[in-house]
């Protein structure tokens, strides 16, 4: 069966080109040209028993984190959100809307997106909750692609990674106000959020960019919830940062010289982690570098 990724490909390689669609399926946003200039769109699908655990979390967690997922796909473009609408399958017992959507009114308010429209339904099976986010740039302002990195460029974090199974994961902040500052400061080549995790989600960027990077482990912001985990999970804390995913950090390329410019005065906190290269990925751990195989999470399209 093919995995996420195969079948986003073939999409790619089945979808013709159109005009006003500078952008495609590929990227965390597609964009589109509006008069009024770029037009962000994205949407993500959460799913009971994949996504979260409803009798865990309950409907407010769910609504919050369907919210901020989607909203983290604008700020990984560098983009403004400016309104949503939902979609919610309800399963077919005892539900409670009125906390979804106060979940989900708790997100968006707080990152000015009004929600304007949605459609529900039910059904036999778990609660399905999809949100789609459309945004714009600021005047002058080009959208942030996983293409744009080259050889030479420096890769920087937004924060720490890993564990984020211990409770982060239900409540992502998106970035966007970290992507504005940092955009408005450096040129940004190439940006992503991490949501299947730092090595997989960097490796998007790598892919799409046609070069290579490597990581230093030693530079690798660490979330003290990756090294509670490794206390019992068998991994090493930098494994799990590495490959945990929904950290919902932003992994970003830029210049050599705009790389000094962030690591003397940053606009936000940020922390370089590595340097883009001709190919391959690489991690360099106590003077050795070695093949990096990219771990995180990927869904199986049955």
């Amino acid at each position: 069966m093919p995995g996420e990724f195969d079948f986003i490909r073939w999409i790619r390689s089945a979808t013709p080109a159109a005009v006003g669609v500078p952008v495609g399926p590929g990227d965390d946003c597609a964009v589109i040209t509006s008069p009024a200039g770029p037009l962000l769109v994205t949407t993500d699908v959460l799913t009971e028993g994949v996504d979260f655990l409803l009798a865990e979390c309950g409907y407010r967690a769910v609504g919050r984190k369907a919210m901020a997922v989607n909203l983290s796909d604008i700020a990984a473009m560098a983009g403004t959100p400016v309104a949503a609408v939902v979609g919610v399958v309800f399963p077919n017992r005892a539900a409670d809307p009125e906390e979804l959507h106060l979940g989900l009114r708790e997100v968006a308010d707080a990152f000015d997106c009004p929600i304007v429209g949605g459609d529900t339904n039910s059904w036999a099976g778990g609660l399905v909750v999809s949100v789609t986010v459309f945004g714009t740039m600021k005047p002058g302002r080009k959208p942030v692609l996983r293409s744009g990195a080259k050889p030479g460029d420096r890769i920087f974090v937004t924060g720490p990674c890993g564990g984020s199974i211990r409770g982060r994961h239900l409540s992502p902040v998106p970035r966007l106000k970290e992507a504005d500052a940092l955009a408005d400061f450096v040129d940004l080549h190439a940006m992503i959020d991490i949501s299947d995790g730092l090595s997989k989600d960097l490796s998007h960027i790598l892919e799409e960019s046609a070069c290579g990077a490597v990581l230093f482990a030693e530079r690798i912001p660490i979330h003290p919830d990756a090294m509670e985990l490794a206390k019992s999970s068998g991994n090493t804390p930098l494994a799990h940062a590495l490959g945990d995913g929904e950290d919902f950090e932003l992994i970003f390329t830029v210049s050599a010289d705009d790389a000094a410019k962030l690591r003397q005065s940053p606009p936000v906190p940020v922390f370089k982690i590595g340097e883009c290269v001709d190919g391959g990925l690489w991690l360099e751990e106590a003077g050795k570098r070695t093949p990096l195989a990219p771990t995180g999470w990927a869904h199986d399209i049955r």
